[in-house]
């Protein structure tokens, strides 16, 4: 799913926010999203995510393995994009993916690659992953308090393997209502809490005159820096 990102403090970017992991070769991927970045003038960012839709996957006769498989898979994936985005040729050989002097070509506009983002609250795995792979952790649905805990859990995974934690991005997610100036202090109060990056979803029917209010009360509730 295609969606446009507001950031706090940054331009438009274009977001595939996000891709369940069982749908696609993450080598298939990977030059999906570099000719994605081509075509955008280097404003991709990448979500990807284990994947969770039974229903979606059994519609398209798409084999959805259980929760553990799933978090491997999505842990060897983000290797092997990480690979295929940076490297001239990539090698790997993990349990589900391999790839023998790989390439991917031609290479995305943004260097090293573009932002992978990885979203949940999962402490276990999806935090750790998103501690070793993500540019941007996104947490949906979060409430102020769960924020600043899930920050916690992820900064404790960044020092596990030696990653600075101010490397990834916080980014949450904003429904817009009726009420632009609640979706404006909901979305104060968790930049209050850590987040670096604010993503404001509209429900359908979409009108593009609703953009510029939600914009305004965004403006007056989260200051510039």
């Amino acid at each position: 799913m295609l969606a446009a990102l507001a950031g706090v403090t940054r331009r438009l970017r274009l977001g595939v926010m996000v891709t369940g992991n069982p749908y696609r070769h993450p080598a298939v991927l990977a030059n999906m999203a570099a000719s994605l970045d081509v075509i955008s003038g280097g404003r991709l960012e990448l979500g990807i995510g284990a994947g969770w839709n039974e229903e979606e996957s059994q519609a398209y006769g798409i084999d959805l393995p259980p929760l553990r498989e799933r978090f491997d898979r999505l842990d060897e994936a983000c290797a092997v994009l990480d690979l295929l985005l940076t490297r001239e040729t990539a090698s790997f050989a993990g349990r589900y993916y391999r790839l023998t002097d790989a390439r991917c070509e031609p290479k995305p506009v943004q260097r090293p690659r573009p932002p992978i983002v990885i979203g949940g609250g999962g402490e276990k795995r999806t935090l750790r992953i998103a501690a070793q792979y993500a540019d941007q952790w996104n947490a949906p649905g979060a409430t102020p308090e769960v924020l600043k805990h899930k920050i916690d859990v992820l900064h404790g995974h960044c020092a596990a393997v030696g990653r600075d934690p101010s490397d990834i991005e916080i980014s949450v997610q904003v429904r817009a209502g009726d009420d632009p100036a609640a979706a404006a202090d909901e979305a104060a109060a968790l930049v209050a809490a850590g987040a670096q990056h604010v993503i404001v979803g509209f429900r359908a029917p979409f009108d593009a005159r609703r953009l510029e209010p939600v914009a305004q009360a965004l403006r007056g509730a989260i200051p510039s820096t």
